[in-house]
């Protein structure tokens, strides 16, 4: 079996394929380069493709499979970039990447801190020389009610976590988790708008949740509320952002990842026209704290995203069931 890694990064993830080539027996060939219809044939003679955010068209998909291609290692948790309409017709399995969920909720918590703490405004006006106080007051994080949206790995770590800061906790999941309970109260999603300071999203991208922050759902917020999102762009509606940060009805936001954030994310674009209007004017606001999809990226998290992938080939080589592959 053999594997062929899409946009791999030679400066830290490629350290860690020949440790898993030899614990796992899955041979592999790489580049830097995402896929493109000039570098598809970069495919021939392997089993699998691993891809981390980037954009995979369907008619990639289809030649992969005429390559003998089987089997999508995503090297991220998120699967979103994978058509898997695609993948299903044309019979190409799916897994997503494992990692320890610490990594993200401490950064979860740290971009809280910062948006209750207005940092952004205190440091680039620091940078200024500018260290007078008025504009710069904030909220202690301890005296808030914090509803966190999805209580799987990530957000019940979140809140146990945050659980020592000793502020209110509010959570809502389809599936609650018993887990959760001694440190969180489980109430509808309409309650938790209504009474939280500051929300925290995390969930997956799915039909279901895309734009689950919408318009109609910030109304029903607390005036001044904080939204943190550090899973998927998508879960919020960027121009209904915009307005509720233009009325004032949302009093700030800590962003880890936004819409259409593809081709943007993990590349170096200093000095160009960045092709997204949405994020163009959130970088305006002083109240609006952005990171480029970087909760994900600690030393841990990068060596287990790469020992997924060949840990899902070696399952699927083996006839083994693997908890991270995707039901298509």
């Amino acid at each position: 079996m053999k594997i062929l890694f899409y946009a791999l990064r030679p400066f830290d993830e490629l350290q860690y394929c020949e440790p898993n080539r030899e614990k796992y027996g899955i041979d592999y060939k790489w580049t830097e380069e995402v896929p493109t219809p000039e570098n598809l044939q970069l495919a021939e003679g392997c089993d699998a493709v691993s891809t981390n955010p980037c954009e995979v068209r369907p008619e990639y998909l289809e030649a992969f499979a005429k390559m003998g291609v089987k089997y999508l290692p995503c090297r991220s948790i998120g699967y979103d970039h994978i058509p898997l309409d695609a993948a299903k017709r044309l019979g190409l399995r799916v897994s997503h990447s494992h990692y320890p969920p610490e990594g993200v909720a401490n950064y979860t918590i740290m971009l809280m801190l910062m948006a209750t703490r207005k940092m952004n405004q205190i440091m680039v006006r620091a940078a200024a020389q500018d260290y007078s106080l008025p504009g710069k007051m904030g909220h202690d994080l301890s005296s808030c009610t914090v509803g966190v949206i999805g209580t799987g790995k990530i957000g019940s770590t979140v809140i146990r976590h945050l659980s020592g800061f000793g502020c209110k906790i509010l959570a809502y999941d389809l599936y609650p988790s018993d887990a959760v309970r001694p440190y969180a109260e489980y109430v509808s999603l309409n309650e938790l708008y209504a009474r939280s300071d500051v929300i925290t999203l995390h969930l997956n991208a799915t039909p279901e949740n895309h734009h689950l922050i919408n318009a109609e759902a910030i109304t029903r917020m607390k005036d001044g509320v904080l939204l943190v999102n550090t899973a998927r762009g998508t879960l919020i509606d960027s121009e209904s952002l915009l307005q509720g940060l233009e009325s004032g009805k949302i009093g700030g936001a800590g962003l880890d990842v936004v819409e259409d954030e593809n081709g943007i994310c993990y590349y170096n674009r200093c000095g160009e026209a960045l092709p997204n209007r949405e994020l163009n004017l959130l970088r305006s606001y002083p109240n609006v704290i952005l990171s480029p999809h970087t909760a994900f990226y600690t030393d841990v998290n990068v060596a287990s995203m790469v020992q997924s992938a060949f840990e899902a080939v070696a399952d699927f080589a083996a006839g083994r069931s693997n908890p991270c592959e995707v039901h298509l």
